[in-house]
Protein backbone atom coordinates (compact mmCIF):
# COMPACT_ATOMS: atom_id res chain seq x y z
CA UNK A 1 0.00 0.00 0.00
CA UNK A 2 0.97 3.45 -0.74
CA UNK A 3 2.60 5.97 1.88
CA UNK A 4 1.13 9.51 1.57
CA UNK A 5 2.78 12.21 2.73
CA UNK A 6 0.19 14.34 5.15
CA UNK A 7 -0.62 17.54 5.67
CA UNK A 8 0.84 20.10 6.42
CA UNK A 9 4.18 18.43 5.08
CA UNK A 10 5.48 21.48 3.43
CA UNK A 11 6.11 19.51 0.05
CA UNK A 12 2.84 19.99 -0.41
CA UNK A 13 3.28 23.47 -1.22
CA UNK A 14 6.18 23.43 -3.13
CA UNK A 15 6.02 24.07 -7.19
CA UNK A 16 7.51 21.59 -9.51
CA UNK A 17 9.12 22.81 -12.21
CA UNK A 18 9.16 21.55 -15.82
CA UNK A 19 11.81 19.84 -16.75
CA UNK A 20 12.83 17.35 -19.70
CA UNK A 21 11.41 13.78 -20.08
CA UNK A 22 13.81 11.67 -18.69
CA UNK A 23 14.26 8.06 -17.03
CA UNK A 24 13.53 8.79 -13.32
CA UNK A 25 10.83 11.08 -14.50
CA UNK A 26 8.70 7.98 -16.49
CA UNK A 27 9.93 5.60 -13.01
CA UNK A 28 8.29 8.63 -10.65
CA UNK A 29 5.04 8.36 -12.85
CA UNK A 30 5.07 4.51 -12.54
CA UNK A 31 5.00 4.71 -9.06
CA UNK A 32 2.01 7.67 -9.05
CA UNK A 33 0.18 5.26 -11.10
CA UNK A 34 0.95 2.33 -8.74
CA UNK A 35 0.17 4.61 -5.65
CA UNK A 36 -3.28 6.04 -7.28
CA UNK A 37 -4.16 2.75 -8.24
CA UNK A 38 -3.56 1.15 -4.77
CA UNK A 39 -6.62 3.39 -3.18
CA UNK A 40 -8.52 3.90 -6.42
CA UNK A 41 -7.69 7.86 -6.66
CA UNK A 42 -9.47 9.80 -9.53
CA UNK A 43 -5.55 11.00 -9.37
CA UNK A 44 -2.53 12.18 -7.89
CA UNK A 45 -0.18 14.73 -8.23
CA UNK A 46 4.23 13.64 -7.39
CA UNK A 47 4.23 15.93 -4.31
CA UNK A 48 1.58 13.09 -2.35
CA UNK A 49 4.46 10.61 -2.75
CA UNK A 50 6.77 13.37 -1.12
CA UNK A 51 8.01 13.95 -4.82
CA UNK A 52 8.70 17.37 -6.08
CA UNK A 53 8.23 16.60 -9.97
CA UNK A 54 5.73 18.49 -12.95
CA UNK A 55 3.46 15.32 -13.43
CA UNK A 56 0.35 14.40 -12.43
CA UNK A 57 -1.85 10.92 -13.34
CA UNK A 58 -5.88 11.23 -13.86
CA UNK A 59 -8.65 9.20 -14.49
CA UNK A 60 -10.28 9.44 -17.41
CA UNK A 61 -12.32 6.46 -17.42
CA UNK A 62 -16.06 7.07 -17.58
CA UNK A 63 -17.07 4.08 -15.30
CA UNK A 64 -15.77 5.12 -11.32
CA UNK A 65 -15.40 1.61 -10.46
CA UNK A 66 -12.87 1.17 -12.92
CA UNK A 67 -10.18 3.61 -13.47
CA UNK A 68 -7.93 4.00 -16.53
CA UNK A 69 -4.89 6.72 -15.73
CA UNK A 70 -3.47 9.34 -17.83
CA UNK A 71 -0.21 10.10 -16.92
CA UNK A 72 0.30 14.44 -17.61
CA UNK A 73 3.96 15.39 -17.44
CA UNK A 74 4.82 18.86 -17.53
CA UNK A 75 1.01 20.08 -17.84
CA UNK A 76 0.07 23.70 -18.41
CA UNK A 77 -3.79 24.78 -18.42
CA UNK A 78 -4.11 27.35 -21.73
CA UNK A 79 -7.86 27.54 -21.23
CA UNK A 80 -10.94 27.13 -19.09
CA UNK A 81 -14.97 27.72 -20.12
CA UNK A 82 -16.15 30.77 -18.12
CA UNK A 83 -19.00 28.50 -16.58
CA UNK A 84 -18.39 26.90 -13.24
CA UNK A 85 -19.96 24.67 -10.97
CA UNK A 86 -19.19 23.34 -6.90
CA UNK A 87 -18.10 20.27 -6.22
CA UNK A 88 -17.11 18.51 -3.34
CA UNK A 89 -12.79 18.10 -3.02
CA UNK A 90 -10.54 16.12 -0.83
CA UNK A 91 -7.26 14.98 -0.70
CA UNK A 92 -4.90 11.85 -0.14
CA UNK A 93 -2.91 13.92 1.37
CA UNK A 94 -5.53 14.82 4.06
CA UNK A 95 -8.38 11.88 4.68
CA UNK A 96 -11.65 12.43 5.64
CA UNK A 97 -11.59 16.02 4.76
CA UNK A 98 -13.61 17.70 1.49
CA UNK A 99 -14.81 20.90 0.75
CA UNK A 100 -16.80 22.07 -1.78
CA UNK A 101 -14.84 24.03 -4.33
CA UNK A 102 -15.29 25.98 -7.35
CA UNK A 103 -13.70 24.87 -10.57
CA UNK A 104 -14.49 25.40 -14.34
CA UNK A 105 -16.77 22.95 -16.54
CA UNK A 106 -13.97 21.94 -18.82
CA UNK A 107 -10.40 22.79 -18.79
CA UNK A 108 -7.86 22.66 -21.74
CA UNK A 109 -4.20 20.79 -20.70
CA UNK A 110 -1.27 21.06 -22.62
CA UNK A 111 1.38 18.18 -21.77
CA UNK A 112 3.60 16.14 -22.67
CA UNK A 113 3.09 11.85 -23.26
CA UNK A 114 5.23 9.76 -22.14
CA UNK A 115 7.15 9.14 -25.79
CA UNK A 116 7.42 12.68 -25.69
CA UNK A 117 4.65 14.18 -28.23
CA UNK A 118 3.07 17.52 -26.86
CA UNK A 119 -0.50 17.52 -26.99
CA UNK A 120 -3.81 19.56 -25.90
CA UNK A 121 -6.57 17.84 -24.27
CA UNK A 122 -9.91 18.78 -23.27
CA UNK A 123 -11.15 17.41 -20.16
CA UNK A 124 -14.66 17.86 -19.04
CA UNK A 125 -17.05 17.90 -15.64
CA UNK A 126 -15.55 15.67 -13.09
CA UNK A 127 -12.50 14.94 -14.92
CA UNK A 128 -11.80 18.25 -15.81
CA UNK A 129 -12.12 19.07 -11.94
CA UNK A 130 -9.79 16.34 -11.52
CA UNK A 131 -7.17 17.40 -13.76
CA UNK A 132 -7.36 21.06 -12.51
CA UNK A 133 -6.86 19.74 -8.72
CA UNK A 134 -3.85 18.25 -9.56
CA UNK A 135 -2.40 20.48 -11.87
CA UNK A 136 -2.43 23.10 -9.14
CA UNK A 137 -1.33 20.32 -6.18
CA UNK A 138 1.55 20.32 -8.78
CA UNK A 139 1.88 24.08 -8.69
CA UNK A 140 2.28 24.30 -4.83
CA UNK A 141 -1.57 24.53 -4.09
CA UNK A 142 -2.94 22.72 -1.65
CA UNK A 143 -6.59 22.33 -1.86
CA UNK A 144 -7.09 24.02 1.45
CA UNK A 145 -5.67 27.23 -0.43
CA UNK A 146 -9.19 27.57 -2.11
CA UNK A 147 -10.87 28.02 0.56
CA UNK A 148 -12.14 31.06 2.60
CA UNK A 149 -10.17 31.36 5.76
CA UNK A 150 -13.43 30.14 7.73
CA UNK A 151 -13.60 27.21 5.86
CA UNK A 152 -9.73 26.42 5.84
CA UNK A 153 -9.85 27.01 9.58
CA UNK A 154 -12.79 24.44 10.31
CA UNK A 155 -11.18 21.87 7.78
CA UNK A 156 -7.84 22.11 9.74
CA UNK A 157 -9.09 21.49 13.22
CA UNK A 158 -11.55 18.39 11.78
CA UNK A 159 -8.15 17.07 9.91
CA UNK A 160 -6.38 17.44 13.92
CA UNK A 161 -9.92 16.04 15.74
CA UNK A 162 -9.45 12.85 13.37
CA UNK A 163 -5.62 12.31 14.70
CA UNK A 164 -4.36 12.01 11.34
CA UNK A 165 -1.57 14.55 10.76
CA UNK A 166 1.47 13.11 11.65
Amino acid sequence: MAEFVRYPDPRLTVKAVPRPMDAALRATAERLVAAASDVQAYGLAAAHIGEIEPLVVISVAADTAQRDYRVLFNPEIVGTANAGQAGPEGSVSMPGIEAPIERPIWVDVAYDTVDGGRVVTRFEGFVARCALHEIEQMNGIFFLGRLSRLKRDTAIRKFQKLGRTQ
